[in-house]
């Protein structure tokens, strides 16, 4: 399953050795550009060019339809090509496949209708929490989770609204207590304070253990998890701090 195919989601699924005519579901969460500007070329893999009605097509009300002033990312000849198309609201559960199924969780962001996930397999429970701020019940959400990603846009003590900082970050984990934590979708601030130290800091207080995604990164989850770095992509954070920018790190 594809998941938020952003900026460059093509371009990182060819470096990686990876071929989209393979894949059979994608997720888009909500009406942000770095979350959906590739799922039209995406859908076009997914359905062999478009040749072939098959796939499945989960989004928020804002992605599948538009809503709350969001125009609906994409088009309605792409929207017909996959088998299915969803439209998902936290709480909403829906079969992927005879192994997998999909329950959409609920968020807090700027896109009123973005959801996060929680995807069912044979080998465990992996749950996203796509962009949000921290509210009461977004770490219940989430029990029972093996593997637990979380979008941490912010650093300690840098917190903005719509999204997870540091400190954030590490109250949902203590709360969902899985076997594996990962942090990504990281700002220019995060990456200024070196998201691998943020992560140290959530291990230490919370005792789970939590790394920062990086290109190239894969993580196998079955009895037991095991992650791995494709040297196929350059994975490492920019050396030097990035400049601050006169514009506003995140809306």
């Amino acid at each position: 399953m594809g998941v938020d195919p952003g900026p460059g989601a093509i371009l990182r699924t060819k470096e990686l050795g990876m071929d989209p005519t393979k894949s059979n579901s994608l997720f888009v969460s909500h009406c942000h550009p770095d979350h959906y500007t590739d799922a039209e070329v995406m859908i076009e893999g997914m359905t062999q060019g478009g040749m072939r009605k098959m796939g499945t097509l989960v989004g928020s009300e804002s992605v599948i339809k538009g809503a709350d002033g969001f125009e609906k990312p994409i088009s309605d000849y792409h929207l017909s090509k996959p088998e299915k198309v969803v439209t998902m609201k936290g709480g909403e559960r829906h079969a992927l496949n005879e192994w997998c199924s999909l329950e959409a969780t609920k968020t807090l962001h700027s896109d009123p209708s973005a959801v996060g996930f929680m995807l069912k397999t044979p080998d465990g429970i992996i749950g996203y929490t796509s962009d949000t701020q921290l509210f009461d019940g977004l770490a219940q959400q989430y029990k029972g989770a093996k593997v637990l990603i979380l979008n941490v846009i912010r650093p300690l003590e840098r917190r903005i609204q719509w999204h997870l900082c540091t400190e954030d970050a590490a109250a949902v984990i203590a709360e969902v207590k899985p076997k594996l934590a990962v942090l990504t979708h990281f700002g220019i601030a995060m990456y200024n304070e070196n998201p691998s130290k943020q992560c140290e800091w959530i291990s230490k207080q919370t005792g789970i253990n939590t790394i920062a995604a990086k290109d190239g990164m894969s993580i196998y989850v079955e009895d037991e998890i095991e992650i791995k770095m494709n040297r196929q992509v350059r994975c490492d954070a920019p050396e030097e701090p990035i400049p601050p920018s006169n514009l506003p790190e995140k809306a």
